[in-house]
C-alpha cells in the first residue's frame, strides 16, 4: 500500500476527535441530537482548521446507517464509503474550478431526484466564494426551497465574497485558528501512535510554525520527520524551517535591553550565518515580549518551564513601558521587513530602532552620549546620594513607602516591595511581611532584586527577608490606591461643581462621558 500522508491519515472522522472547534462541534451536535438540523451550513475560517472535514462527518452523521447517537458510527456501509470517497448521495464539487453557471446548473438538476441510499442527498460545495454572479443566483433558488432530502454543506475561506442572499439563507459556523498547545498536543498523538521518537521542543515550533493550521502542522511534521530519518528533532526541525532557537531570541533580547549595540551585532552576525528566517525571529521575539508582558501585569501567568528563568531575567530587566515600546515598534517592522535592501539589515535597524527610541528615564541610557550638563548632574546626584548613608535603626512601617520611592525598584520588585509591608530593619536583616493572597509575586529573582536595591539603599549587606502573613496595617500599594481613588473622586466632584461645565449642561443640553475625567498627576 502507498504511503498515506499524516493530514490525510489522522484526519478526524468523528466530533470527538476534532481538535479546536469545540463551538462548532456544539452546535452541529445538539442540532443532530434533536433533529434541528439546517438545510444549508455555512463553515467559514482559514485553510487547514478544519471545514470540510466537520462537514464529512456532518454528512456521516445525516446519513449513517446506526442511530444510536449523534456521532457517526464509522462501521456501517455508509459511514466506510463516506471515508473511502465512494458515497453517490455525497457531491463534493470544488468551486474554485467550477465556476460558470452551466456546472452550477448541471449540478443542481439532480437536486430533485430522492438519494439512492442514505436518507439524505448532500452536496459539498468547497471555496464556494469562488462561484459567479450567475452561479450564486441559481443556487440561491434552490437555499430558498430546498427539498427536505437535500442538505447543502458549504466552505469557504472567504465570506465577505458571498452575497448576503445567501449568507442569510445559511447556519454561519466561523471555526478559530487553532493556539499553539492545541496543535502541538495532536503532534504529539500523532506521533505516539505512530511509534515514532520526538522533542517536545520540537513539536512546539512546529506548532508555531502552523501559524493556527493543523492541516499545515501535519504537514510540516511529515517534512520534520523525513527531514530528520524517522525521528523528529529540535535542531533539525530549526535547520529544515531556517529558523532558531528559543535562546539566541533571549540573548538578542538581552543585548537590546542593555543597550549593547556591539553584543547585538555580534549575535546577529552569529545567526547568519545559519542563514536564518529573520522574519520568522522577529515573530518569535514579538511572541516572547508578549509573554514578558503578561508576566509583568499577570504574576500568575503560566510559563513554560524552560522558558521560565529566561523571561523572568527578562521581566526584571525591562520595564512594562520598554516592553510596549519594543512590541510596537517589532509589530510596525514586520512590514517594512519586506522593503529593506536585505532580510538582515533590516532586522538590524529594527532592534537599532528599539534601543534609539528606549525613553531618557529608563533604567538604562548606555548608547545615550552625555553632555556637560548631564555630567555636572550625575556629580551632583552621587554627592547627595553620598550624604544620605541612611542608618539601619528599626523603623515604623509607614517609612516603607518612602524607602520604595527612594530605591524606586523596576518590574516586578517594585510590584512585590508595594504589597509588602516593613516589619523591622537592622544592621542584618530587613524583614517584610506579605500578605498570603500575594504569594504569587514571591520568587527567587524577584527578592534577590529587591534585596539589591535596598542595599544599595542602605550602602550595607542586609538581608532581605519575607514571611507570609496576615496584617491589618495598609501597604503603600493600597496606599497608593486610596490615593489615586480619591484624586479621582475629587477630580469628578470639582468637574461636576464648575460652575462653566453646569452652564454648557444646561445650555446645550451636554453630558459628561462617564469615565473621561482624569485627575493632573
Amino acid at each position: 500500500m502507498s504511503y498515506q500522508v499524516l493530514a490525510r491519515k489522522w484526519r478526524p472522522r468523528e466530533f470527538g476527535q476534532v481538535v479546536g472547534q469545540e463551538h462548532v462541534v456544539q452546535v452541529l451536535v445538539n442540532a443532530l441530537k434533536y433533529d434541528r438540523m439546517h438545510h444549508a451550513c455555512l463553515f467559514t475560517g482559514a485553510r487547514g482548521v478544519g471545514k470540510t472535514t466537520i462537514a464529512r462527518i456532518v454528512a456521516k452523521a445525516l446519513n449513517c446507517e446506526s442511530r444510536a447517537s449523534f456521532e457517526p458510527c464509522g462501521q456501517c456501509s455508509s459511514c466506510q464509503a463516506i471515508d473511502e470517497d465512494r458515497y453517490i448521495d455525497l457531491i463534493e464539487v470544488d468551486a474554485a474550478s467550477r465556476t460558470k453557471v452551466e456546472d452550477t446548473r448541471e449540478l443542481l438538476d439532480a437536486v430533485q431526484y430522492s438519494p439512492n441510499e442514505g436518507r439524505y442527498k448532500i452536496y459539498l460545495i468547497d471555496e464556494v466564494h469562488m462561484l459567479s454572479g450567475h452561479s450564486f443566483n441559481a443556487l440561491l433558488k434552490t437555499l430558498e426551497e430546498p427539498p427536505s432530502h437535500v442538505k447543502f454543506l458549504l466552505a469557504t475561506t472567504d465570506p465577505q465574497k458571498i452575497p448576503v442572499t445567501v449568507l442569510s439563507r445559511c447556519l454561519q459556523l466561523n471555526l478559530k485558528l487553532m493556539l499553539p498547545n492545541q496543535i502541538r498536543d495532536r503532534l504529539g498523538f500523532v506521533l505516539d501512535k505512530e511509534g515514532l521518537e520526538f522533542e517536545a521542543a520540537a513539536l512546539k515550533t512546529l506548532a508555531y510554525a502552523a501559524n493556527g493550521s493543523m492541516r499545515d502542522a501535519l504537514s510540516l511534521l511529515d517534512q520534520a520527520i523525513a527531514y530528520g530519518g524517522g525521528t523528529v528533532r529540535e535542531a533539525d526541525v530549526l535547520s529544515m524551517l531556517g529558523s532558531v532557537g528559543h535562546r539566541p531570541v533571549f540573548d538578542v533580547l538581552t543585548a537590546v535591553a542593555q543597550e549593547q549595540p556591539k553584543v547585538l551585532m555580534d549575535l546577529i552576525d552569529v545567526l547568519a550565518d545559519r542563514t536564518p528566517d529573520f522574519g520568522g525571529f522577529l515573530q518569535q521575539i514579538l511572541l516572547v515580549l508578549h509573554r514578558i508582558a503578561l508576566v509583568q501585569m499577570v504574576p500568575e501567568s503560566e510559563i513554560d518551564e524552560e522558558e521560565q528563568e529566561m523571561i523572568m531575567d527578562l521581566v526584571n530587566t525591562m520595564t512594562p513601558e520598554d516592553v510596549q515600546l519594543y512590541y510596537q515598534i517589532g509589530l510596525i517592522g514586520q512590514k517594512d521587513l519586506a522593503f529593506a535592501p536585505d532580510p538582515k539589515t533590516g532586522f538590524e535597524m529594527i532592534l537599532l530602532r528599539m534601543m534609539a527610541f528606549k525613553p531618557v528615564n529608563s533604567e538604562s541610557s548606555g548608547i545615550k552620549p552625555l553632555k556637560e550638563n548631564d555630567t555636572l548632574s550625575v556629580e551632583q546626584r552621587e554627592n547627595s546620594e553620598g550624604e544620605r548613608s541612611p542608618s539601619c535603626d528599626p523603623r515604623d512601617p509607614g517609612d516603607w513607602l518612602g524607602i520604595i520611592q527612594a530605591i524606586n525598584p523596576k518590574g516586578m520588585a517594585k510590584e512585590l516591595a508595594l504589597h509588602c509591608t516593613l516589619q523591622d530593619v537592622d544592621d542584618k536583616h530587613c524583614n517584610l511581611l506579605l500578605d498570603p493572597k500575594h504569594s504569587q509575586l514571591l520568587n527567587d529573582r524577584i527578592e534577590q532584586r529587591l534585596e539589591k536595591s535596598i542595599q544599595d539603599y542602605y550602602q550595607k549587606p542586609v538581608k532581605l527577608q519575607i514571611k507570609l502573613a496576615h496584617f491589618e496595617q495598609e501597604t503603600p500599594g493600597t496606599q497608593l490606591q486610596r490615593e489615586r481613588d480619591q484624586r479621582q473622586k475629587d477630580a469628578e466632584l470639582e468637574i461636576h461643581g464648575d460652575d462653566n461645565v453646569k452652564a454648557l449642561k444646561e445650555a446645550f443640553d451636554a453630558k459628561i462621558i462617564p469615565g473621561s475625567i482624569e485627575p493632573l498627576e
